[in-house]
């Protein structure tokens, strides 16, 4: 410092400057490591693929629900076809206001759905006015939905590529992410049409699953012609399902009459009433919507068997067709006495046999009376001896050249001694279906309650079902070729399904079965696998 410096006055601004002069300057702390990772921090790899799939699962959802729904004339309907995501694949067809149709037409996480929106009057009144038209709705049919299904298949590509990007550009903000996301949803879309055409199966419209009126089943379903084809099976019943719904539209008011087929004779097999009076209205129902030929049941129509509950056994003789009646567990000697020689009526017990619409039927009646378990039940050794009867009669049959077509029982157990001289067998007892082929060659039929359960069913938290089957037997042969189970809501319920089902020998290409061997054969004394279920109710 010189002379003059130091001779003038230190104030405190010079005194603050040599202060910041000769004080260390403060150095910068490094960032922390922790604070350094959570800025470089970065989602897994594998929740970000998780993330992306997700949104593209969502955004190609919505994107089917607002743009894939493709509109095409179908001979003279106009229906609306839309592919939804699904768990099991199918297809159905909504009928409305008759029900739908459902089809295992194939597996995969699409189902395709098609609603009958309206029925063009011109187009309909046309075939109506000229039917022979309907011999060329086939190929008019199959252009339709060929065409349809391409409109449908490229409208939904585009809908869930803009959905997928769409919704990922809303979450993600990012355009490569959009555009990754609409091509995962195109692959996706690509890889479940895919497996759709690998497990497509024509013969899907032979075995429909119809829900709705059961006025409307048998117009809708169809009746057993040609319910063996083996070609074109898919085109001709896609146009019979046209030919159906166009003339049930064309009813409006009245439903036309169920037309059966001439060439089968109809079963209807009901079994477990137990004293439900409403069961007597629904079989008088089925026998006039399908023209029953015959009807079956298995027993336990009463619940008690006493003489007081004869008189609920009246309607049997007004029901518009033969009832044959084999005795339940439920049923007392009483009731079968109270039955035998009322009009259209056919009791059977110990191995008879009888003939009805040209089918041979022998039965049995249930050895046990077990209507409440103040009655210590003779368990299964009671119920193969009582069958054995019935193996006897069948033998004799057979023997004498007169084979008989369907054998009868209560309890399953008995039924199943039928293997082997009868190629169909039909049982009741579990108040629930089997279907099931012995190990001989017969087919037992075992058939849910047609009484919802019975008065008893009041007691559950929710009705059982009724239950009942139409089985369609060639005229000539008298061998089983198709069958409707039919299934109704139960007490307060009205919805009803009907489903149609092919023997494995029918299906289309199949080759039939060998019947079963015409010499005496030991009877089985094997019980089929019912489970828990198989015990006296």
């Amino acid at each position: 410092m010189d002379r003059a410096a130091r001779s003038r006055p230190m104030t405190a601004e010079h005194l603050l400057d040599a202060v910041r002069a000769h004080a260390p300057r403060a150095r910068k702390a490094p960032p922390s490591p922790l604070m350094a990772d959570v800025g470089r921090r970065q989602p897994h790899p594998c929740a970000r693929a998780l993330g992306l799939i997700a949104v593209t699962v969502l955004g190609a959802w919505l994107g089917l629900l607002v743009l894939g729904t493709a509109h095409t004339p179908v001979g003279p309907m106009d229906t609306s076809m839309t592919l939804r995501p699904s768990l099991t694949g199918g297809t159905r067809i909504d009928v409305a206001p008759l029900g739908d149709l459902e089809l295992n037409s194939h597996y995969a996480p699409l189902r395709l759905d098609v609603d009958v929106d309206r029925l063009d009057p011109v187009r309909a009144q046309a075939l109506v006015d000229h039917p022979e038209r309907f011999a060329g709705l086939q190929a008019e049919v199959t252009h339709d939905v060929t065409r349809g299904a391409i409109g449908l298949a490229l409208r939904s590509c585009a809908a869930v590529a803009c959905g997928a990007a769409a919704l990922s550009l809303a979450v993600h903000r990012r355009p490569r992410r959009a555009l990754a996301a609409g091509g995962l949803a195109l692959t996706l879309l690509a890889a479940s049409a895919g497996a759709a055409y690998a497990t497509w199966n024509p013969q899907s419209v032979l075995e429909p699953k119809f829900s709705g009126l059961l006025s409307s089943a048998p117009s809708v379903v169809g009746n057993a012609r040609n319910i063996v084809s083996e070609f074109d099976v898919y085109q001709k019943e896609l146009a019979r399902l046209v030919t159906n719904v166009t003339k049930l539209y064309d009813a409006t008011s009245t439903l036309p009459a169920y037309q059966p087929d001439p060439s089968t004779i109809r079963v209807l097999h009901v079994s477990d009433i137990h004293l439900n009076p409403g069961s007597w209205r629904i079989i008088a129902s089925l026998v006039e919507q399908y023209r029953i030929n015959v009807i079956i049941d298995t027993g336990d129509t009463m619940d008690h068997g006493s003489a007081a509950e004869n008189h609920f056994l009246d309607p049997v003789s007004t029901l518009g067709a033969p009832y044959v009646w084999v005795r339940g567990n439920h049923d007392s000697r009483t009731t079968q006495k109270y039955l035998t020689g009322r009009k259209h009526v056919i009791v059977l017990d110990n191995g008879k046999v009888t003939q009805v619409a040209g089918v041979r039927i022998a039965g049995v009646g249930d050895p046990q009376f077990t209507p409440d378990r103040s009655v210590v039940a003779a368990g299964e050794p009671a119920e193969r001896t009582a069958g054995g009867r019935l193996a006897d009669s069948l033998r004799t049959q057979r023997l004498a050249d007169t084979p008989v077509d369907i054998a009868l029982a209560h309890n399953p157990t008995a039924a199943t001694e039928a293997d082997g001289l009868a190629p169909l067998a039909l049982a009741g007892h579990l108040h629930h279906r089997v279907n099931t082929t012995l190990p001989q060659g017969t087919r037992l039929m075992v058939e849910g309650s047609t009484g919802g359960g019975g008065l008893r069913a009041v007691q559950n938290k929710k009705p059982a079902p009724v239950q009942a089957s139409v089985l369609y037997l060639d005229r000539t042969t008298k061998r089983l070729q198709a069958w409707d189970e039919i299934t109704l809501g139960g007490l307060g319920l009205s919805r009803a399904e009907v489903s149609r089902h092919l023997p494995r020998e029918n299906q289309p290409g199949a080759t039939p079965s060998p019947s079963p061997s015409s010499g005496p054969s030991v009877p089985s004394t094997r019980s089929p696998s019912h489970g828990p279920g198989n015990r006296p109710r």
